[in-house]
């Protein structure tokens, strides 16, 4: 069997080890796969620095709707309009196209947040503080993607906004399937267009979120930024940060790889 391809709209902060992130994860189940990794044209207007042209190629839209499924991972913009990146259009033409092509979709957190306010209309807020931590979480609708996990399995979050979730369970054509326990969302799925929307940070490693928290305060160390929640076993000196999500991101992961698989398989025996 050819290795599956999966294109990545990469548009975090921390560009390279996004990238070795979601290659670990990608390749966890043992699946072969073949990554295609691409920035934003319009986000680099005057071409791409060298360190961003060396590890990613710039999106082409028709090389996308030739995957078998794509990526589009967070972005630090959460607090942002959506109207205010400078290459929305240029995503929202992503999503049109693999929409069209049937490519089977993750979007994740800033990625997520953008497809549901582009294809349902789902509305963005500010949240009090950022969502910051690791967090125990319930299933409210089964689904494969969770298959063997139980209520109070754990998943990291990073971020600064929410979608509304009154309008998210008004929208018959998406299935809200887990929350934290304090009804925060982790995972949206539309099955019929097969696009799966992801609020957790699952493809952090152990210490995804302290590199997260050390770039915040280095960034602006005149601001107060909270410490990841349920994170470090010795929190009073950013020691020992737990990776409590193992199992989740390898359930989850692993279970995405074979669906995309499955889907492929299925496509090639029409």
């Amino acid at each position: 069997m050819r290795p599956l391809k999966i294109g990545v709209l990469n548009v975090m902060h921390d560009k390279q080890a996004t990238n070795e992130r979601l290659t670990r994860v990608l390749t966890h189940s043992g699946q072969p796969v073949e990554l295609h990794f691409y920035y934003p044209t319009l986000h680099y207007p005057q071409g791409a620095p060298a360190a961003v042209a060396a590890i990613l190629s710039p999106l082409s839209i028709t090389e996308a709707q030739t995957m078998d499924a794509f990526i589009v991972t967070g972005a630090p913009l959460e607090a942002l309009p959506f109207s205010a990146i400078t290459y929305i259009d240029e995503v929202n033409q992503l999503f049109d196209a693999l929409a069209a092509a049937h490519v089977v979709q993750l979007h994740l957190c800033w990625g997520g947040m953008a497809a549901l306010a582009h294809f349902y209309g789902i509305e963005k807020h500010l949240l009090p503080h950022k969502l910051f931590g690791v967090y125990p979480h319930k299933i409210v609708a089964e689904t494969p993607l969770l298959a063997g996990l139980q209520d109070g399995f754990k998943a990291p979050h990073a971020r600064y906004a929410e979608m509304d979730l009154a309008q998210i369970r008004q929208q018959p054509q998406l299935t809200l399937e887990a929350l934290t326990e304090t009804g925060d969302l982790l995972l949206v799925e539309n099955h019929h267009a097969e696009q799966a929307f992801m609020f957790a940070h699952l493809e952090y490693g152990r210490k995804g979120l302290l590199h997260e928290y050390q770039r915040e305060i280095s960034t602006y160390p005149d601001r107060h930024y909270r410490q990841p929640e349920n994170y470090f076993a010795d929190p009073a000196h950013l020691a020992g940060p737990q990776f409590d999500w193992a199992a989740t991101q390898a359930v989850f992961f692993d279970q995405w790889v074979a669906h995309v698989a499955e889907v492929v398989k299925t496509k090639g025996d029409k």
